[in-house]
Parts: structure tokens; C-alpha cells; sequence
């Protein structure tokens, strides 16, 4: 079993997340932080630029990124925003779970 935890962004950073790092960056803090505390073959971090998506999933996501205005990095796991600008750890911790990603010390 691979949840894929899905985090689009793009090249240049929006104007209200200056300050924040980027969402490549955010994708490999979040592939580290996950398997500190995850089974790391249990899931899977994938990075999309949403202005060159390559699956229909990917193209999905990046219209719904620029029609509805969300934020980036746009963390989705299961199909659901667990994330937005400035992704929790608790949210994605808790989103991976649900989906059935057994943390570490259970195994």
C-alpha cells in the first residue's frame, strides 16, 4: 500500500508566501518529517508544478489551484486538502493515518 501525499506549487513562490519555503522544499520536509514517523513504504511525496501538470489528476488539481484560488504549497492526501500556504504537521500526520499509514513505533 502507497499514499501518495501530493504537494503542488510552482517555480516562483505566491506573493503572500514570500517568507515560507518553496514547494519543492516543502515536498522534502515533508518526505523527511513523514518518515521519521511513518513506515516510509507505506507512502509516497510527489511534487507537481501546476502550471506543467503531467497526469489528469495533476491537471485536476491545477485548474481547481487557479479557478478557486488556493494557496501553494497545496499539500492533497486522498483526494483532500490537508494543506494550504503553510502545511501542519499535525494535519498531514493526521491525514496519514486516516488513510492507513501505520506510524513507525506500531510496528
Amino acid at each position: 500500500m502507497n499514499v501518495e501525499i501530493l504537494v503542488y506549487g510552482t517555480e516562483q513562490l505566491c506573493a503572500s508566501c514570500v517568507n515560507l519555503p518553496s514547494a519543492k522544499e516543502t515536498a522534502v520536509w515533508l518526505e523527511a518529517a513523514a518518515g521519521r514517523k511513518f513506515v516510509q513504504d507505506q507512502f509516497v511525496v510527489r511534487y507537481c508544478d501546476f502550471l506543467h501538470p503531467t497526469t489528469e489528476v495533476d491537471k485536476l488539481w491545477a485548474k481547481r489551484i487557479v479557478e478557486e484560488d488556493l494557496w501553494y504549497p497545496l499539500v492533497v492526501i486522498s483526494g483532500e486538502i490537508v494543506g494550504e500556504g503553510n502545511p501542519k504537521l499535525k494535519q498531514v500526520y493526521d491525514a496519514l493515518e486516516k488513510a492507513g499509514v501505520q506510524p513507525i513505533e506500531s510496528v
